[in-house]
């Protein structure tokens, strides 16, 4: 059964979840509880959270878990925060129980490892195994996410609620492990089901109907693959789209363009990740976008050996509003007199063609030496593709002509090269020292007016030191 799911030729243990259903039932005929919440009905969250703990029955806990969850759901966002504030400050770690274990643990009675061993167990907070057991819920891992979708939600305005989320960080970092997640290609004949999540979730490039999305995977220099979790079975976490050409491309319009000529697979010779859209909000901070794309490319060159290259063509998100904001600083390094005039005629509505040269040095500057007070790229799509271990291989002007591309970037579009040879070294250099792995071309579009400026720290980047490029 578990090298079936994990093949993904079943996707979910269904014989195993109705008998959870069948102890969730029990339970609550044995606990006297009405199926459902009535409409109207006021039910404390916390005192269910403690009930849960308190039960060592199988059926019981089961019940009460999918009681709580149900009632989480139906609950008004005042509920919902309170039962939240209670998993911060009435769920937290015992404090007593940390006092005893380290006394025990400096007394060293009965040796250091057993009391190590408590000591750890007493620091944990109640709100974990709490996190634990609402899991065994029917759809309990589902209910989860949306629980901490809504804890984003307030994260803000309630920075206490912080711990909270620490703990669903760490705990779905383990139940999201790669080992349990199940790579799946997506085509034509996937359930109109999951193609449907695929078009609302489409993150990047907007998918506008049917037709767009078939475009997008029927033909045969197109491929689609995702992320699925067995306790998830029709939700995609994560999924990429990618497009078979003949060489490296610098827009995305001729890639969606519907009237564009297919090729057969086996003409391409490189690989093109143009989308990669997250599903599901209440995952954000688990990370496997980095095992998707690797997996992908020893799919794909397993399947394909003609192909040769493997690039994205990626779009800039940051880069617009950066710009904007070291135009209005006198003092900022990244900006000239030239790169001034230019830009601000952009702004009044010029002929953005006559600004090719200062946008494509600027963006240069922004990848290369605009730094976040880690040391990390600002731009967020850098920060992973690097990350990964890719190359920043170009800049490409006006590669997404769209009214988004056009407000977040001025149209420009990037190509991270994902060379099989060096992914590991570029990974570590960006890891390590935090090293922008470029190309020359890249670094050669900063002007040598800019670059002799470069070490000036701009008040926008918060740049601590200069990073190699």
């Amino acid at each position: 059964m578990l090298s079936d799911i994990r093949s993904g030729r079943i996707a979910a243990p269904e014989f195993l979840q109705g008998l959870i259903d069948t102890l969730a039932q029990r339970g609550r005929a044995v606990l006297g509880m009405k199926p459902e919440r009535r409409a109207g009905e006021d039910r404390d969250l916390a005192l269910l959270g403690e009930a849960l703990l308190s039960r060592r029955g199988e059926a019981s806990g089961v019940a009460i878990a999918q009681s709580l969850l149900a009632a989480f759901q139906q609950a008004g966002e005042p509920e919902r925060l309170k039962f939240l504030c209670s998993l911060a400050d009435r769920f937290g770690p015992d404090r007593r129980a940390i006092e005893l274990a380290i006394a025990a643990y400096q007394r060293k009675e009965g040796g250091d490892g057993s009391k190590l061993e408590a000591l750890h167990a007493a620091a944990e907070p109640r709100r974990q195994e709490l996190i634990r057991r609402l899991n065994l819920a029917p759809g309990g891992t589902a209910s989860l996410v949306r629980m901490r979708e809504v804890l984003l939600s307030l994260l803000r305005e309630h920075p206490e609620l912080q711990a909270v989320d620490d703990d669903f960080v760490h705990l779905f970092s383990s139940w999201f492990n790669r080992g349990f997640l199940v790579l799946r290609p997506i085509d034509w004949t996937t359930s109109a089901n999951i193609l449907e999540k695929i078009i609302r979730y489409e993150a990047v490039h907007a998918i506008q109907d049917w037709d767009d999305l078939r475009n997008r995977l029927e033909p045969p220099d197109r491929r689609c693959y995702a992320f699925f979790h067995p306790q998830l079975v029709d939700e995609p976490l994560i999924f990429v789209e990618v497009a078979l050409t003949k060489e490296i491309p610098g827009a995305i319009g001729p890639l969606l363009d519907k009237s564009r000529q297919a090729i057969a697979a086996r003409e391409a010779t490189t690989a093109v990740f143009y989308s990669i859209s997250n599903t599901q909000k209440g995952l954000a901070g688990v990370s496997f976008g980095n095992f998707l794309i690797k997996q992908v490319v020893q799919d794909l060159a397993r399947e394909l050996p003609n192909l040769k290259t493997f690039v994205t063509l990626s779009p800039v998100p940051g880069f617009a509003g950066w710009a904007r904001r070291e135009l209005k600083s006198e003092a900022s390094a990244a900006i000239d007199d030239d790169t001034r005039r230019a830009m601000a005629a952009i702004e009044e509505g010029g002929d953005i063609a006559q600004a090719k040269e200062a946008i494509t040095a600027l963006a240069a500057y922004y990848f290369l030496k605009a730094k976040l007070p880690s040391g990390k790229p600002v731009d967020p799509v850098a920060r992973f593709h690097l990350g990964n271990g890719a190359r920043l291989e170009r800049l490409n002007f006006l590669g997404d002509a769209s009214p988004k591309g056009m407000k977040q970037s001025y149209g420009l579009m990037v190509n991270y090269l994902y060379a099989l040879e060096h992914i590991e070294a570029n990974h570590e250099a960006f890891a390590e020292a935090g090293t922008v792995v470029a190309s020359d071309n890249v670094k050669k579009a900063l002007r040598a007016k800019l670059s002799s400026r470069d070490l000036v720290p701009s008040p926008h980047t918060n740049s601590q030191r200069k990073i190699s490029s």
